[in-house]
């Protein structure tokens, strides 16, 4: 490490491209999931100890810093140049701005395979597609390999160029450097095409992703950096809504969330309160369920006379009870139905057999 590079990565986001597959469109502010591209990738490499966006300065979801390459629109190696200027770091990842399933498990893969040993060292890791396509875009590099082969690009451009990296591609720093290629073909999936931009939409409100992407674009919008397990708190939601009444789902869950605010908030905090509404919910449950097995505190149980006959049910009619109450004339009966024989009266003798 030499004397100007500091521990930890920095980031170096290139924003400014023009988007000509799509109409021109304003891509990195393009919403996927209800965020912006650009904060999806933000979010993405939040850890980073600097983060450098090389475009013209817009709203982020968390602080950056600007840059922009020359001339504006130069092409992605102009960019990088200008981004690496803000670099310190020794490792230094470099991202595109449209990466809509980046996440932060693919940044830290990423610095994995950068540092793990070989026999010939590596200048960087990179992302592989579907169909095997390197993605120098999602990427992570050593700051030294990305300044050396931009100086030897530059130093072989006319003499007086003022602008010796604009318009070259990509590859021509690739090219001559060492990589290691990591397969992810969902991380590397970027929106070039309005049917990309589609099939990202689509794709976040599957099942299997729909509760993560707003969990995570909730969190962004009301600007809390917080880990939280949703599981913990689906099962308290569930337990209230069950035990309690289904209003008390939401409510619960807010009053959690206040609760572990008053705390002074943290993962640890929002367990410990949802740990007690869960209990409760749950106590409040088991009382209902101790009313309907007719257990001692039940209502309705306690006094009773042991009779084998029942008090009828709110609504129910006195021909549909076992004895008919006092001073209650009888029901008439339905024509055709056999009724029962009437009961002896203790007070008229019996009449004579025969």
């Amino acid at each position: 490490m030499t004397s100007h590079e500091s521990p930890g990565y920095d980031v170096v986001v290139l924003a400014g491209g023009a988007a000509r597959r799509l109409g021109g469109a304003d891509k990195p502010g393009l919403l996927v999931g209800g965020r912006p591209l650009l904060d999806r990738v933000l979010t993405a490499c939040a850890d980073a100890r600097t983060t450098v966006v090389v475009a013209d300065p817009r709203p982020t979801v968390r602080p950056v810093r600007w840059a922009r390459e020359e001339p504006p629109g130069g092409g992605p190696l102009a960019a990088l140049g200008a981004g690496l200027r803000h670099v310190t770091a020794a490792e230094t990842v470099v991202l595109s701005a449209d990466l809509p399933f980046l996440e932060p498990a693919t940044v830290a893969a990423l610095l994995t395979a950068l540092r793990a040993p070989g026999p010939a060292g590596s200048d960087g890791a990179l992302l592989t597609d579907a169909e095997g396509r390197d993605q120098p875009l999602v990427a992570a590099y050593r700051t030294a390999a990305l300044r050396r082969g931009l100086t030897a690009l530059a130093d072989a451009a006319p003499p007086g160029d003022p602008a010796p990296l604009a318009g070259l591609p990509l590859r021509k720093l690739t090219s001559t450097l060492h990589l290691t290629r990591v397969p992810d073909a969902v991380a590397a999936f970027d929106c070039d095409t309005w049917d990309d931009i589609a099939t990202a939409r689509a794709r976040i409100r599957e099942h299997g992703h729909v509760l993560d992407e707003w969990i995570t674009a909730a969190k962004d919008e009301l600007g809390l950096d917080l880990d939280v397990d949703t599981g913990v708190l689906l099962d308290l939601a569930r337990d209230a809504a069950h035990g309690v009444a289904r209003p008390a789902a939401p409510l619960t869950t807010f009053l959690v969330g206040y609760a572990a605010a008053r705390a002074g908030g943290g993962p640890e905090a929002v367990a410990e309160a949802a740990r007690k509404a869960t209990a409760l919910a749950l106590r409040w449950a088991a009382e209902d369920d101790t009313t309907a097995d007719g257990n001692p505190g039940a209502s309705g149980s306690s006094g009773s006379s042991g009779s084998s006959n029942s008090s009828a049910a709110p609504g129910t009619s006195g021909a549909e009870q076992t004895s008919a109450a006092p001073g209650a004339e009888a029901a008439p009966a339905t024509p055709g139905t056999p009724q029962a024989a009437p009961a002896p009266d203790p007070d008229k003798p019996a009449p004579e057999a025969g």
